[in-house]
């Protein structure tokens, strides 16, 4: 045991913590995070226009309110892309301990530079919305992370302009930012003219199809995505928030994926995608990465007993109600799971499961797909319905709970009668 622990320890540690502490990775995950209440608002919109209920949605349409609510739809969860592209160039200025908020308005100027434009037979130009969406995501990271490269090293290296210290601060900031600024918008229009004039694919599709593509292997299959839930898993075993590493480079493909849904759903067409964000948020990872849902409820039937350990009465209140909105960091610390063996095989396991089941249930018509967003705090349950529009995603979350209590009840029970041992044998020495 101890050698397993010193190899984790040596090796793969100051990897997963190298990882955790990349600036770029860091700026994707804070950048995605800022347009994360545009997601869960645009999704409320979206069930409300698409309930469950039969001639729901055809009775929206007679009344003239269903053209709203989509339109909801599109003006927040049709965003993500466009606020990404400020967000992540903002959150990569700031580690820098530079203004960010000029770097981030820069960059979603350029971002509109590389997006293409439609025109209509009067003229009038305009934006498609799949672009600014979840789809766009891909560009807002590549031009997000350039951007902010370059806007820090412009600033710090003082290619700007300087004014008076007697100007205020808002005036000279935004005169620091118009070098830098020019140098990125002019860069990218070039870019952007260069690939229209010799006919060749715009940057989102570009960008889509070098990355996206790849990245799609490990966030749109089966076999990826059990990869992508197993070093979450190993992650937070280390200690390191596999959510904030593993997670966040993935996520893209997650959002897009649900895009995709999102435009299917509205069309009326068959859903192109199983795995997605809520897919991953809301049956995967249950109660929190490593699906902790099963052990604090194998925690609670042990500490029903009169006889079980203080650790287990005592870690009962703290753990029981903050899994079921899929917090479980007071799990992980408190009992605790990191770097704790007897609970690896469970912690690796359960979220595994969940995807296979998850999935199959998904491909053979057994649960909807699902195709709107819920917040990673929404109690199981309640979720399951929301994210598919369908009381089959309910079902599915608790045949999914059972299977995670019934992996971890029989390791947390030989922890508990360790636990119990030692307590008995403190007894005695006192």
């Amino acid at each position: 045991m101890n050698n397993k622990a010193n190899i984790i320890e040596e090796k793969l540690m100051p990897i997963a913590t190298k990882l955790s502490t990349i600036k770029g990775l860091i700026a994707i995950r804070d950048g995605i995070t800022l347009a994360m209440p545009l997601l869960i608002i645009g999704s409320l919109f979206m069930i409300i226009a698409s309930l469950p209920i039969p001639g729901w949605e055809a009775w929206l349409g007679e009344i003239g309110v269903s053209v709203y609510l989509w339109k909801g739809v599109n003006g927040s969860f049709g965003l993500v892309g466009l606020i990404a592209s400020f967000g992540i160039t903002y959150n990569f200025v700031k580690q820098y301990k530079v203004n960010a908020i000029p770097g981030g308005i820069i960059s979603l100027s350029a971002f509109i530079i590389v997006t293409p434009f439609l025109k209509d037979a009067n003229n009038a130009e305009g934006i498609t919305l799949s672009f600014m969406g979840a789809s766009g995501i891909f560009v807002a990271i590549v031009l997000g992370l350039i951007n902010g490269y370059i806007y820090q090293l412009f600033i710090n290296k003082n290619i700007r302009i300087k004014l008076p210290d007697a100007v205020p601060p808002a005036v000279s900031e935004s005169f620091s930012a118009i070098i830098p600024g020019a140098v990125i918008i002019s860069f990218w229009l070039l870019v952007a003219s260069l690939l229209d004039v010799f006919g060749l694919p715009n940057i989102h599709q570009l960008v889509t199809t070098i990355l996206g593509k790849p990245m799609g292997l490990l966030g749109s299959t089966l076999p990826g995505t059990i990869l992508v839930a197993f070093f979450n898993s190993l992650f937070w075993f280390l200690g390191i928030h596999g959510g904030n590493t593993v997670n966040q480079i993935i996520s893209p493909v997650w959002l897009a994926n649900l895009d995709e849904n999102v435009a299917a759903h509205q069309a009326g067409e068959a859903l192109p995608h199983i795995i997605n964000s809520p897919f991953m948020d809301n049956f995967v990872f249950i109660g929190g990465g490593g699906a902790t849902i099963g052990l604090v409820i194998a925690i609670a039937l042990l500490a029903k007993n009169h006889k079980s350990s203080k650790l287990s009465k005592a870690l009962l209140p703290i753990t029981l109600v903050p899994g079921f909105f899929n917090i479980n960091e007071p799990t992980m610390f408190g009992l605790p799971v990191v770097l704790n063996f007897s609970l690896l095989i469970p912690f690796v396991l359960a979220p595994v499961l969940n995807v296979i089941i998850t999935y199959c249930a998904m491909y053979f018509g057994l649960v909807p797909i699902a195709y709107a967003a819920a917040s990673w705090t929404m109690p199981p349950i309640i979720s399951g319905l929301l994210v598919t529009g369908s009381i089959a995603g309910s079902i599915l979350q608790v045949v999914l709970i059972i299977v995670d209590i019934v992996i971890y009840y029989p390791f947390y029970r030989i922890l508990e009668k360790k636990q119990r041992e030692l307590e008995a044998k403190d007894i005695k020495e006192d």
